[in-house]
């Protein structure tokens, strides 16, 4: 089994990193994925410092957040929400336990595996939810065709901060292309139709960012 604590990336078990880290990721408000899920269970995986789990608790009954890094846990224990279960764990060793979820959250998290282990999460996620359940992912994924690859990369970098504290900067993003393993929208599209999902909607920002909203089938 892949070894996930290993593949998270040492700055994120780094407690002085994750002390800054949602002033790097811009804060994002996780107030529109919300409002496309409902039901009385959600599981946040790769859930970080918790930004969309906190918020989810006031929605849901059941929030689980589950992340690899304890310092990342740390944060969200520390706001001491009673229907916030915080479970150390990955994408492949997190073990649902109680009633199916009625949706599932990731956020900027699946590209921490290599596509063979991204197939098998998908697969995880939807066993993990109940038929008709919506699984909500955002990540970087390339909606690019190989011989694109330049252009768009060179765009993308462009637009990068220059301050680190604020942003991830030109060496972030070609640091990340190197090291991490985002995939091909015409590779993850298919990994999630094998994993018995519809992909309900879709949309991209830059040709680098996705937002997958998808139902598990009935």
């Amino acid at each position: 089994m892949l070894d996930e604590l290993a593949h998270a990336g040492p700055e994120h078990l780094d407690p002085g990193f994750v002390a800054g880290f949602d002033r790097k990721q811009g804060r994002p408000d996780p107030s529109e994925d919300l409002a496309l899920l409902d039901g009385h269970t959600v599981v946040d995986l790769g859930a970080g410092t918790g930004r969309f789990a906190m918020a989810a608790a006031k929605r849901f009954d059941r929030v689980v957040a589950v992340d690899v890094s304890p310092a990342m846990l740390a944060v969200i224990r520390s706001a001491g929400l009673p229907n916030v279960e915080c479970v150390q764990a990955g994408f492949l060793t997190y073990e649902h336990r109680g009633e199916p979820a009625d949706a599932v959250f990731t956020r900027h998290a699946l590209h921490q595996l290599p596509d063979f282990w991204k197939a098998i999460a998908l697969h995880r996620i939807a066993g993990m939810l109940r038929p008709g359940g919506l699984l909500r992912l955002r990540d970087l994924i390339y909606d690019f065709q190989p011989g694109e690859t330049e252009t768009v990369l060179r765009d993308w970098f462009d637009q990068a901060v220059t301050d680190p504290e604020v942003g991830y900067t030109r060496d972030d993003l070609a640091e990340h292309v190197r090291t991490e393993h985002s995939t091909f929208r015409w590779l993850l599209e298919p990994m999630l139709d094998a994993a018995g999902f519809e992909v309900l909607d879709v949309q991209f920002t830059g040709r680098v960012y996705g937002a997958y909203t998808c139902q598990k089938r009935v």
